[in-house]
This record gives C-alpha cells, structure tokens and sequence, in this order.
C-alpha cells in the first residue's frame, strides 16, 4: 500500500512537470505577460546543452540565426551577460537599498526607530 502511495505521488509530480512545462512553453510562444524575452534568456544561457526547449518557443518569422544570436551565444563570442564586477556591483546596489528601504519602513511604521539605533551606533559605546 505504502509503495502505491509513492507512486502515485511520483506519478502527480511527473505530471505536474509536464504541466509546468506546457504553460511556460504556451506563455513564450504567446507572449503571454510579455514574458518571451525573460523566459528565452533564461533558456538561452543553456542553450546548447537543452535545446529542444528553447527551440519550443521561437515564433516562426524569426530566423533561428537571429534567436540564437540574441538569446543563445552572441556571435563576437561575448558573453550574453555582463560583467561580473557590474553583476556583482548591481547586486549589492539592490541588496543595500533594499536593507535601506526596510530600515526606513521600520523607522517609520513601527515602534522600533532603527535608524536611530544605526546613526547612534558608533557613538553609543560604554
């Protein structure tokens, strides 16, 4: 009974996948949400290694040369991504704003003034 149980579960993940799979492949087809571009650079990065996906979505009037150039490796052999000083840079510029954001809406919306606490910080040693 137990090993039923499993594979049925198995089988409802296995089915789910292939659910998930149909409606992104329906949503890059379609533009659905306009979310082609997002969902062919994400698959484009390993293009190469899974390219049955990523052909999925290709609209026809667009030559396969075009989207692999613009979604796979660019043709000058450059990376489709940039830099990563710049990844690195953007992401601790998202991170510390964000830190800053909540800090603020801690300050002002709730009884705790944590930018007090941080501004006072150095100064209030014992």
């Amino acid at each position: 009974m137990i090993a039923y149980v499993y594979l049925a579960g198995t089988l409802l993940l296995f089915l789910m996948r292939l659910m998930i799979i149909a409606v992104v492949d329906f949503v890059g087809r379609s533009n659905l949400l306009y979310l082609r571009n997002t969902i062919a650079r994400e698959r484009g990065i390993g293009a190469y290694r899974a390219w049955i996906p990523f052909e999925r979505i290709r609209p026809a009037h667009i030559s396969q040369r075009e989207w692999e150039e613009a979604y796979a490796w660019p043709a000058d052999n450059k990376p489709p991504y940039p830099p990563l000083a710049h990844r690195i840079l953007r992401g601790v510029l998202f991170y510390g704003a964000m830190i800053l954001i909540a800090a603020f809406l801690l300050q002002f919306f709730t009884p705790f003034p944590v930018l007090t606490w941080i501004i006072g910080w150095p100064a209030a040693k014992p």
